[in-house]
């Protein structure tokens, strides 16, 4: 326990700086910019981030979970097919450049993708050290990694956006982030120098672990993308940047949760298997509590005062985006609630429940956006995901029983403060938020 509080404190003073860091760059980069380049970049991002994801090997997961995450062979292993990733990647991103460029009929895309793909071959080349930090809950390094870097590219985005006011500083900025990550990885972190190595039995368990996680990404990408490729081809790119905004605000409680679900869950569960014992499952209720009642507060001030957080930190450009905030945050809160389950399944070996959970949520969503956007326009993302979360529960409650996981109290409890929050929201700004919307 006093690991988990350590690693659960460094992970949110890690987010929490990071994100007041990204926050005030925000801020100081919508008064140099326009709202259109913060649309376009985010169709970027979605393209490079859908790549990254719908090509996961699972390595992260595979080295926190496996017996071999220590051994040398595994993790230069890991590291090679991640190298070989990164170089097909690259090529598969310089060839949808101009098709993502007519599709969305903006001529910019041809130019920004090949170039901000440039950043994820250098990410490849950084260490294992991370993740093997993350194995044993070590995370002190790792967050002075994280925030030296963050530092450093921010900086470098910021001048060059006050310098040229052009959308190449987010570009630059993007690749200033890669490079700085990369290189103080391996002066930071402590861990094995990495080479070129391919082990044949590592590779076999890698892979055999990953196709699962493969899949799984897949369809995470579309429950955490879906709506911004949706909205670009219905909204112009002022819509879609006043959305990406919104949702820039609205999602820092999520990325929180995910986070720590990500580096703290698996550890826990595979050190503190829930049915093994009642000790063990109430130990998981206790820390499943602290972080649902976290995230609940993290969000009640972006739901009541998204408006009013806009309005004052935005000029009048952006004031829709305090809209967008409130909806949106509201919508992201059953997905929240859930997150500690997703991973027993990871920390058991049943990648293959976590992919059919992840596939049924990204079939429902997709098919719910494409019927809600063009009649709703932006309230109809918000809705469909939380519709998702709500439609897909029983399939998570199926996936967290077979493994003991599944806790109907907390689900009870914070069912209840997730509905008394939207009911007060509607109840405060339901006349705002129909006139901002037309609805």
């Amino acid at each position: 326990m006093a690991r988990i509080m350590r690693s659960s404190g460094l992970t949110i003073l890690s987010f929490g700086t990071q994100q007041i860091i990204r926050f005030g760059s925000n801020l100081i980069l919508a008064r140099l910019l326009f709202p259109e380049a913060f649309g376009t970049m985010a169709l970027v991002t979605v393209l490079l981030v859908g790549l990254t994801m719908l090509s996961d090997l699972g390595i992260q997961p595979a080295i926190q979970s496996s017996k071999r995450g220590d051994d040398p062979d595994f993790l230069n292993t890991a590291w090679s097919l991640n190298l070989v990733r990164a170089v097909m990647l690259f090529a598969i991103a310089c060839a949808l450049a101009w098709p993502m460029a007519w599709f969305y009929d903006e001529p910019m895309l041809a130019q920004m993708i090949p170039v901000t793909a440039i950043s994820l071959l250098i990410l490849a080349l950084e260490p294992t050290r991370a993740e093997t930090a993350s194995r044993h809950m070590l995370l002190g390094r790792v967050t002075l990694l994280e925030l030296s870097a963050q530092v450093v590219s921010v900086t470098a985005m910021l001048i060059l956006a006050w310098t040229t006011q052009s959308i190449w500083a987010l570009v630059a900025g993007n690749l200033v982030a890669a490079v700085a990550r990369a290189s103080l990885a391996w002066v930071i972190l402590p861990g094995i120098v990495n080479r070129w190595h391919l082990d044949r039995d590592s590779a076999h368990e890698l892979i055999h672990y990953g196709r699962w996680i493969f899949f799984s990404t897949v369809a995470g990408f579309l429950v955490l993308q879906s709506d911004k490729l949706i909205l670009g081809r219905f909204l112009s790119m002022e819509q879609l940047g006043l959305y990406n905004i919104g949702f820039f605000l609205a999602g820092f409680p999520l990325m929180l949760g995910q986070q720590l679900v990500q580096r703290l869950m698996i550890p826990i569960y595979r050190i503190s298997p829930p049915r093994e014992s009642a000790e063990n499952f109430a130990r998981l209720r206790r820390i499943r509590f602290m972080l649902s009642c976290f995230l609940v507060a993290g969000v009640t001030p972006l739901a009541l005062g998204g408006l009013w957080v806009v309005d004052l930190l935005y000029d009048p450009r952006y004031a829709a985006s305090g809209a967008v905030t409130m909806i949106v945050s509201i919508a992201l809160l059953p997905q929240m609630l859930g997150l500690t389950y997703d991973q027993v399944a990871l920390a058991s070996g049943d990648s293959r429940g976590f992919f059919a959970l992840n596939a049924s949520r990204a079939a429902i969503l997709v098919t719910l956006l494409l019927l809600l956007v063009p009649q709703l326009g932006i309230p109809g993302a918000p809705v469909a995901m939380a519709s998702t979360a709500l439609l897909s529960y029983p399939l998570q409650l199926r996936l967290a029983r077979k493994h003991g996981a599944w806790d109907p109290l907390h689900d009870a409890v914070m069912g209840l403060a997730a509905l008394a929050l939207m009911g007060l929201v509607v109840l405060v700004h339901g006349d705002e938020l129909a006139r901002v919307f037309h609805l």
